[in-house]
């Protein structure tokens, strides 16, 4: 490795020496194996989310876990969810489905919004700044309170609330217990019908039978999704054949390695030199 050339690197399933491993980089890792590192000291998130790691019930709970935090995963989810909002809103869609059948129709060119963004950390922190940029009217949902006063902001109890005032939502919330199945038929029968849906958190928030059934409905005009319960979707999968929905393969932020490998490195470091860690999580929280 460039950043640290001496630094003994073993990958799994290939550990020659499970005792000497002290710190250790995870994605979606087979549960359990972390029992086989008597000496484990760190636990390291490729990207952003550690629900993966979270899930393993074998974890010692007194192990630090941290995860990526890196502008450059921020920039391209953003841009992928204000290019998702603005292509509802000016109705792309429907201009490519007129162009197919050679139709002029300027009638109507441009949807009124209001954008809820359901998590509000860094990511959708950011989001919220760029569409208040934008001038688009925009208000946050989260799990606890927070002290904001750029834009409205919800949280717990305060859901229906939040809903009865948006017309698309953007899911960026941590998975937790909490909030594993959030976007349910409950769910989206409380929105205000036709209210459009961008996901870009994880495949387990959403009741992925459910929307179909809203979308039927008429609860959900439609759905920009990027994350599913099982990646790469299955070619059987009804939403491939969903003219409602917009399918992306879990491109809206790939992590950079030339950003993550410094921060792991200086965790490993500050782990061998007893110094506190940077962007760990909190495990009650879930994030």
């Amino acid at each position: 490795m460039r950043h640290m050339p001496n630094l003994d690197i073993q990958v799994y399933p290939e550990i020659s020496a499970p005792e000497r491993v002290e710190a250790v980089l995870l994605w979606q890792h087979p549960k359990g194996i972390l029992r086989e590192f008597p000496n484990l000291k760190l636990i390291c998130s490729m990207g952003a989310g550690v629900d993966h790691i979270l899930s393993d019930k074998d974890i010692d709970p007194s192990l630090p876990i941290s995860r990526v935090v890196d502008k450059g995963l921020t920039n391209p989810m953003t841009n992928y969810v204000l290019m998702g909002i603005l292509a509802y809103q000016r109705q792309l869609s429907r201009y490519q489905n007129n162009q197919k059948t050679k139709t002029w129709d300027m009638s109507n060119p441009e949807l009124d919004i209001t954008v809820g963004v359901l998590g509000v950390g860094a990511l959708g922190g950011d989001v919220v700044k760029k569409l208040q940029v934008l001038e688009v009217p925009v208000l946050g949902y989260g799990n606890s309170p927070k002290n904001v006063s750029s834009y409205p902001y919800y949280y717990g109890t305060q859901l229906q609330d939040f809903l009865d005032k948006v017309n698309v939502i953007v899911c960026m919330l941590p998975l937790t217990d909490k909030t594993t199945g959030f976007l349910n038929i409950d769910f989206f029968r409380s929105c205000r019908k036709g209210t459009y849906l961008i996901n870009v958190a994880r495949g387990s928030h959403l009741v992925e039978e459910d929307l179909l059934t809203a979308i039927s409905e008429g609860c959900i005009s439609g759905a920009m999704l990027d994350v599913f319960r099982q990646e790469p979707l299955p070619k059987e999968h009804p939403f491939w054949e969903t003219p409602e929905i917009t399918v992306t393969p879990h491109i809206a932020s790939v992590t950079n390695p030339d950003a993550a490998v410094p921060q792991i490195l200086e965790n490993y470091n500050r782990i061998k030199s007893n110094k506190p860690l940077l962007n760990t999580i909190d495990r009650n929280l879930g994030y």
